[in-house]
């Protein structure tokens, strides 16, 4: 059965994890340096806009890079909207780099199109680096059983709120679905020109937590078949309880309905929204829009329904390696020294996102920053993907999830039909 993501990873184990597999670039977690690259030259495409330093990033590694194989190392940035239509004719013509770094999304549909090494027996080789992948993220770097996808950064979704409001109206951040209600009432009452709890109807990843918070599931792999659960008991209470925030507490706005994750951050940034869940990325771009919310914001975990966490989204990115490599023991060696230790954790540093290695993750997960913590424990505790197939992309594409949402918050459909509806729609492209 499909395997779902939930990592069991206590934060006092995470504590506890050795940093001695990853040393400074990250290259002695195993025999790492001893690959001889003399004389030969790596190509790597890494995404462009996610670290603004990334000059000075790019040429660090590649120095550090020379020095330890004796190789060159190439890296070209590209367009995210440009990416995928790259990868694919360059998959084509077999004139693929030598290591990419693939969005979560992708990487089950590069190794489906048979463009990818499997990296298990790296991995493995590598004291406790199995142990040490932030577990959504491997997850989604699996297909068929084998990796291809090494975790290399990520960012997830918790509840952002408005520590002001709350400590005004006495409030303390949700632990349960009837916290959320109750909070929610309360800033009704007491502000009634602000949303408590808009409910985005164009924002996918903003429904799953709650199917997964009530025990349910996005879809499941039964040997080679896909079953979408969203019409299942759990997964329908989930959803009944997002969308009841707008139709039945009144918590959300008629124009939420047509609402992206970016206008749900730009209400909050105007001042508008009192709750919402949004990325670890967002704290800092939302005061530096409105610094009038310094010292304003908060953060927490998602709450399942009666405590505890409920699962959400991780949005990153993998470092790939393309079977087109003419060496693939060096490709390893610089995908290693990106995802572990010193480099690893500089580039979270640089661009606000969390590496994908728990490690790494120590400062994160002790830190006492109010916008730190709460995002690290959600990534390790509740990170989740969802299902890993290269047909979720048509999933996406169809609007499936959103226009469910849609359907109920406008009144055409009652929750039981718009599950029904999209459970059956979401099967059959998953089956493609």
């Amino acid at each position: 059965m499909h395997k779902r993501i939930l990592s069991a990873v206590a934060l006092g184990a995470v504590a506890t994890l050795s940093l001695a597999a990853c040393s400074t670039g990250g290259t002695d977690a195993g025999d790492g340096g001893s690959v001889d690259g003399k004389g030969q030259e790596l190509t790597v495409w890494i995404m462009k806009g996610t670290n603004p330093d990334s000059t000075a990033f790019y040429d660090a590694v590649a120095k550090e890079f020379k020095a330890e194989t004796g190789a060159t190392v190439k890296i070209e940035e590209v367009q995210w909207a440009d990416a995928h239509d790259r990868f694919v004719t360059s998959i084509a013509g077999q004139t693929t780099p030598d290591v990419a770094e693939t969005g979560t999304t992708w990487t089950a549909e590069f190794a489906d199109a048979g463009a990818l090494l499997p990296i298990d027996e790296y991995v493995d080789a590598e004291k406790g680096l199995r142990d040490d992948l932030v577990e959504g993220l491997e997850v989604a770097g699996t297909y068929d059983d084998e990796l291809y996808g090494m975790p290399w950064y990520a960012g997830v979704r918790s509840l952002v709120y408005r520590t002001d409001v709350f400590e005004e109206l006495g409030l303390e951040a949700p632990k349960t679905w009837d916290d959320i209600v109750a909070a929610g009432e309360a800033i009704k009452a007491a502000k009634p020109d602000m949303l408590p709890f808009p409910v985005a109807g164009d924002a996918e990843f903003q429904v799953y937590p709650w199917v997964w918070g009530a025990g349910g599931e996005v879809a499941t792999l039964d040997g080679k078949e896909w079953t979408s659960e969203l019409d299942s008991k759990q997964s329908q209470e989930g959803i009944e309880f997002y969308t009841g925030l707008a139709t039945e507490h009144g918590f959300s706005s008629a124009g939420a309905t047509t609402w992206k994750e970016t206008d749900l951050r730009d209400a909050f940034t105007q001042g508008n929204v009192a709750m919402m869940l949004s990325g670890s990325w967002t704290p800092k771009a939302l005061v530096e829009a409105n610094p009038d919310l310094e010292g304003k914001i908060g953060a927490a975990v998602i709450p399942g329904k009666d405590g505890g966490i409920a699962p959400s989204v991780l949005g990153g990115s993998h470092l790939s390696i393309f079977n087109t490599t003419k060496n693939a023991d060096l490709a390893w060696e610089f995908v290693k020294m990106m995802t572990t230790g010193d480099f690893a954790e500089q580039w979270a540093d640089e661009t606000g996102y969390f590496p994908g290695v728990q490690s790494a993750m120590e400062e994160a997960l002790a830190s006492t920053d109010p916008l730190v913590a709460p995002f690290a424990q959600q990534m390790v505790e509740g990170g989740a993907s969802v299902p890993v197939t290269p047909n979720f992309g048509a999933v996406q594409a169809k609007k499936t999830t959103n226009s469910m949402i849609q359907a109920i918050l406008s009144g055409q459909k009652d929750v039981a039909t718009a599950t029904k509806d999209a459970a059956a729609e979401m099967t059959e492209l998953l089956n493609q």
